[in-house]
């Protein structure tokens, strides 16, 4: 069981009207290839934003990008008015980033990595301490919170980076495959947690390549491939009368229709 919503840090409300985050122009190139081409994107204020795309179609360098961990080769990422590559320290203070494969502290437990994540952030001890505990609650982690990172199972990891990532109540959520690995049961619990912290103000871009998810818990969507952006609005105004996973497909195309090779076909 979570605990309620009350229990999440409060949001602080955004200093000016706008999108929540503008991408302009991006581009990033590594070597010959280019990974992503003269994006364009505004995440509105408030919505709970889906990036999906094929394999290698620029997702993960482009947040990468947007968050501060990846400089871009031209164009622009500004989160609340704020420049994140020409003020790095103001934007990343508004972020919650939960980065595809991006190591922990894990030797550290649980209840630590939560606490140094609030510390780096500049919070007063006692807050940390009662957010930490806060959120070790929401995530079902209250028991686990002892037990060092590296003995969490795959399910458990993805909620303390979660809880790492809310802990200074950042305006924008930025969450990379946050479901993947994760059993259904945890994945619900998270899912639970998202709309809570949607529904209280914050922003969240998830970054995920199941479409039943994304229609299910996403009011905007944009469909990335080959670095730029196919179609980006709401999810009714991109999928149409169709599926998003349709409209997916026939966006990025490479289906094949074929019944495989006659020695796959046993009878």
């Amino acid at each position: 069981m979570t605990t309620p919503a009350a229990a999440l840090p409060p949001i602080a409300p955004p200093s000016a009207a706008g999108p929540a985050l503008r991408l302009s122009g991006l581009v990033k190139r590594f070597g010959d290839k280019v990974a992503v081409d003269d994006l364009h994107l505004d995440v509105p204020t408030g919505s709970f934003y889906g990036l999906v795309g094929p394999n290698g179609a620029g997702k993960t360098t482009t947040l990468s990008m947007a968050t501060g961990l990846l400089r871009p080769d031209a164009g622009t990422a500004v989160l609340h008015g704020v420049d994140v590559w020409r003020d790095p320290v103001a934007a990343k203070a508004m972020i919650g980033n939960l980065a595809d494969g991006v190591r922990l502290f894990d030797r550290l437990t649980g209840e630590q990595l939560i606490t140094y994540t609030g510390m780096m952030f500049g919070l007063p001890r006692d807050q940390v301490t009662a957010r930490t505990a806060d959120l070790l609650a929401l995530m079902d982690l209250a028991e686990a919170a002892g037990t060092p990172v590296v003995d969490y199972s795959a399910g458990m990891t993805k909620k303390v980076s979660l809880a790492c990532a809310l802990v200074h109540a950042p305006r924008i959520l930025v969450l990379d495959e946050p479901f993947e690995s994760v059993d259904p049961v945890s994945a619900a619990n998270i899912e639970d947690v998202l709309r809570s912290y949607a529904g209280s103000g914050g922003t969240v871009i998830v970054s995920s390549h199941s479409m039943d998810l994304v229609q299910r818990m996403c009011d905007h969507v944009a469909v990335i491939a080959a670095g730029r952006v196919l179609a980006a609005g709401t999810v009714d105004e991109v999928r149409g009368a169709q599926t998003l996973q349709d409209r997916f497909v026939e966006l990025v195309g490479g289906r094949h229709h074929t019944e495989g090779p006659e020695w796959l076909r046993l009878s």
